[in-house]
């Protein structure tokens, strides 16, 4: 499969030209574990190519909606049959990545959230001739495994950001409250908010159950009334932060990182301060469309460095149009 596969990209020498000229959210509502993104002509008239994007996608979490939105349109663009597949479980994960490569995939686009689970996979692939591209979570680890691209924020830098923005505004006590234990992106933005804001405590929950997550805040903001500043790590527990502090009486402040459309009204309303963006719809449509260029011109892209769709903040300054943005699933 590997030789025909080359024996293809050789012809597209001559429309290589005219392929180029070609480049140009709502919670869990696409849970299939795997299913195609869609398979538009290819693009300029060029070869096909299927590629697989696995990810730690968690039930219920409306962020990946539009990680899965922007690869849709790349893939649409592009002419890809777009495989989606996702497990929050690192081993599970690592199979859907072999799963892929045994299906004789041209590309594929993974997130490492446990890199010393994923990172073998992804390295397995591209012993095998299919490039990989790492997205969204493993910043300090995707080149370690042979990974040469990889698309997102830097999560330290975000956290410390945070940090500086908490301090100067005067809180004195944040709770970082991490959704799902193990993950390197989540705990870097608390280790990063820790650094710059100094008195800051973390609190595990389930981001799977919502429900629990409220109940568990509440308890906390009940017993711990120093407390000034909330960080929440998703837009979904943002709002579940929302009615916690309600129930609880709590004056503290909440911040969050990444949007939603209920997000983004409440940074509109004042009830959530600010958010730190990651834009994940950039980093959903980069991964795949960097796999097409490798593809079908050899291109890499980001010298080996890693390309940074953040820290993006958004607050009361410019909140107006990403609203719509928001609720049109791309930001």
């Amino acid at each position: 499969m590997r030789i025909s596969k080359t024996l293809r990209l050789a012809a597209l020498g001559v429309v290589g030209a005219l392929a180029l000229a070609a480049c140009s959210s709502s919670g869990g509502a696409q849970q299939d574990q795997a299913d195609d993104g869609g398979s538009a002509a290819p693009a300029a008239g060029g070869t096909s190519y299927t590629i697989a994007m696995v990810t730690h996608e968690q039930a219920g979490d409306s962020f990946w909606d539009k990680i899965r939105a922007g690869a849709e349109a790349a893939a649409t663009a592009h002419g890809i049959d777009l495989k989606y597949s996702n497990d929050p479980d690192g081993a599970k994960q690592a199979t859907l990545i072999q799963n892929a490569v045994d299906s004789e995939v041209d590309g594929i686009a993974t997130t490492m959230a446990t890199p010393d689970s994923v990172g073998p996979a992804a390295q397995a692939a591209i012993g095998a001739g299919i490039p990989v591209v790492a997205f969204n979570s493993g910043i300090s680890d995707y080149s370690k495994y042979g990974v040469t691209m990889y698309f997102g924020s830097d999560e330290d830098l975000a956290g410390q950001t945070v940090g500086q923005k908490i301090k100067a505004d005067g809180g004195t006590k944040t709770l970082c409250v991490i959704q799902a234990q193990g993950s390197v992106a989540l705990d870097a933005r608390c280790n990063g908010v820790t650094k710059t804001a100094g008195n800051t405590e973390v609190l595990y929950v389930n981001g799977e159950d919502l429900t629990a997550v409220q109940s568990t805040l509440q308890a906390k903001l009940q017993q711990d009334t120093a407390i000034t500043d909330i960080v929440t790590l998703g837009a979904p527990i943002a709002m579940t932060a929302l009615q916690a502090k309600a129930d609880a009486g709590s004056q503290a402040k909440i911040i969050t990182f990444d949007l939603n459309a209920d997000a983004a009204q409440a940074i509109q309303d004042g009830s959530i301060e600010f958010s730190v963006d990651q834009q994940p719809y950039v980093q959903g449509y980069m991964a795949v469309t960097a796999l097409w260029l490798n593809l079908s011109n050899g291109n890499d892209i980001g010298g080996g460095k890693p390309t940074l769709t953040g820290p993006s903040i958004v607050d009361s300054t410019n909140i107006g149009p990403i609203v719509e943005y928001a609720k049109n699933n791309t930001r």
